[in-house]
């Protein structure tokens, strides 16, 4: 029997923007080229909530989104707090990153709270970030993506950064850092494009979620050249 790798996608009525339905997709798909069989299960508010899941993406939403799930986030946090404690592996990007840290404070003044799973808070900024990006990461390497954000986002001490940018913005205007990582817990500003184009990302999240429900992580060779590829263009775009 084929094991299963269960992906849940939190919120994706309200939270996915710029293409971030695409990294639950490509997540699924390199489960599948690694012999392992994915399902995707769609979690909105009013749902309920599936607490047996392997590996959790999140994405970006209008500040009208956050506000429509925020008392929904609130009233799963607990689970997702303990789940994260417990190393279930989570990706979550922009909107979602900003409300998995303590607080975000729009450019209107409004406060959302976060559930503070990343020691961090997000200001809104007058000036919109936009452009390709490139970060550099001690376990994924090179990471090549698109930001598209007002959010300025600054870490606290018990968080690291995803990455140090070389190319691009990252988390605010003042440090060269760019996402967050707490447990095996991602959060980042790269919009849908993430994962389709680091497949290292992928496989990080699939090793961590089929080693905690299986045991052991037997990876396949996958030919990335097309991923490969997609980098190198993207890197080498003009912002």
């Amino acid at each position: 029997m084929t094991e299963t790798l269960k992906i849940l996608q939190l919120y994706p009525r309200d939270m996915n923007i710029y293409g971030d339905w695409g990294n639950v997709l490509s997540l699924a798909r390199r489960a599948r080229q690694h012999g392992l069989a994915a399902e995707i299960i769609d979690y909105n508010p009013g749902d309920v909530f599936p607490e047996d899941f392997d590996i959790l993406v999140g994405g970006g939403g209008q500040d009208s989104g956050q506000t429509v799930i925020q008392d929904d986030l609130h009233r799963i946090a607990p689970v997702l707090r303990s789940k994260a404690e417990a190393g279930t592996p989570m990706l979550v990007i922009c909107g979602l990153y900003q409300l998995f840290g303590k607080e975000f404070r729009t450019v209107g003044g409004e406060v959302l709270d976060g559930i503070g799973l990343f020691d961090a808070h997000t200001v809104g900024g007058e000036e919109r970030l936009i452009g390709n990006i490139v970060i550099e990461s001690e376990e994924f390497g090179t990471i090549v993506g698109y930001e598209n954000h007002s959010g300025l986002t600054f870490l606290g001490h018990s968080v690291e950064r995803l990455g140090t940018v070389t190319k691009g913005e990252g988390n605010n205007l003042d440090d060269d850092g760019e996402g967050a990582r707490v447990h095996h817990v991602i959060g980042s500003y790269l919009h849908g494009s993430l994962l389709p184009k680091n497949p290292r990302i992928s496989d990080y999240l699939i090793r961590h979620a089929a080693e905690a429900k299986f045991g052991s992580f037997h990876p396949v060779e996958i030919d990335d050249s097309l991923a490969t590829r997609a980098r190198e263009v993207a890197a080498s775009r003009p912002r």
